[in-house]
This record gives C-alpha cells, structure tokens and sequence, in this order.
C-alpha cells in the first residue's frame, strides 16, 4: 500500500530511541526515496535526523529524547495533550479512537494510549494514501506546532513534522497554530517552570474558533481521538522493504 512504509518509518524515529532502531536507521533513506510520498526537500532534510540515529549512541539520543519529548509538555507526541489536556473530555476522545484503529485491525498493548503520535501514524500506515493524507490533516495544526517549538530548540525532529504536514491533505490554519504556540514553553532543564506548565488549564478549542476544516471541531478525528515505547517495525529490514 502506497505510503505504508513510509508512515511506519516516522513513525519509528518517533519511538524511545533503541538499539534496533540505530541498527535500521541506515535504511530509512532508501525507502523514503523509494515511496517518495514526502516531498523531496522534506526528505532532504529528515537526513540529519535519521543520520544523528543511525551514528548515534545510545544514551545520548535517549536522553535527548527524553528532554525533548517526556519532560517538555508542550512537546508532547499525545495529540490529546494539545487539545484535551487533563480534562474528561479526553477519556471518550481515547475510546473512540482506540476503536477507530481496533476497526483497521491495529491492536493497541495496555501500555499505550491511542493519541500517542508513533501509534496514531502506525494507523495512517493501514489506511489508502488519500485516507491517511485526510486523517493527518485532521492533527496538521499540532503538528505544524510541535514543528515550530522543535525549530526554536535547532532540533532535528522538526523534520519529522515538516514532513507530516507536507504529506497531509489539509493545511494547518496559522490562527490555530498562533493559538498553540501561545500556551507555556520551558525550558527541559528548568523545573519550576516545567512543573508550572503541568499544571496549565488544557488548551480548548470549541464551537465559533477557527479551525483548519474543523481539525479543532467536536465533529473531525482530533476530536474523537498520550507515552509508550514500541518496538521498531519489524517490517523494516535492512533494505528497507516491507516483508
């Protein structure tokens, strides 16, 4: 399936880094090229990031994401995080999408919660390229966010969602992501203010906001939609072809 690979791939650089995945890394670029479903600048630039895994060692690129992705709540990979935040809202949002990918066949372990982003892309990899391109664009404005503060930091993931957000049918709406970017960003090693931005009421985006063909509305995935460590796809060999 056109695209299934290539959403696994991201997938996989979005995962608690690993010694599988250092091992796999190197075969990143090929199959990207090869699907070719990203456009070549944003395949061009994920080089950086797939090269700092693939030579990279272990502790270091676990404890960079670490800081990144599990102290930073602004960096959160749960998509509910950016809208829900703690509120109970959150809890239907996750059953519903736990059906939704129970629908398409992929099994979620108890560990893990449906909104994290390496799972919600492992989804997108069952689906026809033009349902993928449709349901991606339901999270753009989050991705295009979470983008945006990886640039501030001069991270290497940035590419990761440059790339989502080329791929996805519909656009971020900027007042959308504006009002993202407005919520708490501290710095990982600062504490205090970590614990300060925990604590922040959860951004909410309801009827009369705008929104990027209704991402943010109570009618589209985002709202029918938190950290686990998966395995690499085993479907990713050395050569990068799918088995």
């Amino acid at each position: 399936m056109m695209g299934a690979l290539t959403f696994r791939i991201f997938s996989a650089l979005l995962i608690y880094p690993s010694e599988d995945l250092i091992a796999n890394a190197g075969a990143f670029h090929a199959a990207l090229d090869r699907e070719a479903v990203a456009p070549l600048g944003e395949r061009r630039a994920l080089r950086r990031l797939i090269d700092e895994i693939a030579c990279g060692d272990l502790y270091d690129l676990q404890e960079r994401y670490g800081l990144l992705f599990d102290r930073t709540r602004s960096l959160s990979l749960h998509l509910f995080e950016h809208v829900h935040g703690e509120s109970r809202d959150r809890g239907q949002a996750m059953v519903d999408l736990l059906a939704l990918y129970e629908k398409a066949g992929l099994k979620a372990t108890a560990a893990e919660l449906p909104d994290f982003v390496p799972l919600f892309l492992e989804f997108l990899s069952t689906l026809p390229l033009e349902d993928a391109r449709r349901h991606l664009g339901e999270t753009a404005h989050i991705l295009e966010a979470l983008a945006e503060r990886l640039k501030k930091r001069d991270s290497a993931y940035e590419s990761v969602f440059r790339a989502l957000v080329a791929i996805a049918e519909a656009k971020p709406d900027r007042d959308v992501v504006e009002a993202l970017l407005q919520g708490p960003d501290p710095d990982p090693s600062d504490l205090v203010a970590l614990d300060a931005a925990w604590e922040e009421e959860e951004v909410r985006f309801g009827p009369g906001t705008q929104s990027a063909s209704g991402a943010c509305s109570q009618d589209g995935l985002i709202a029918r939609m938190r950290h686990a460590k998966r395995a690499v796809p085993n479907d990713i060999s050395a050569q990068g072809v799918r088995r």
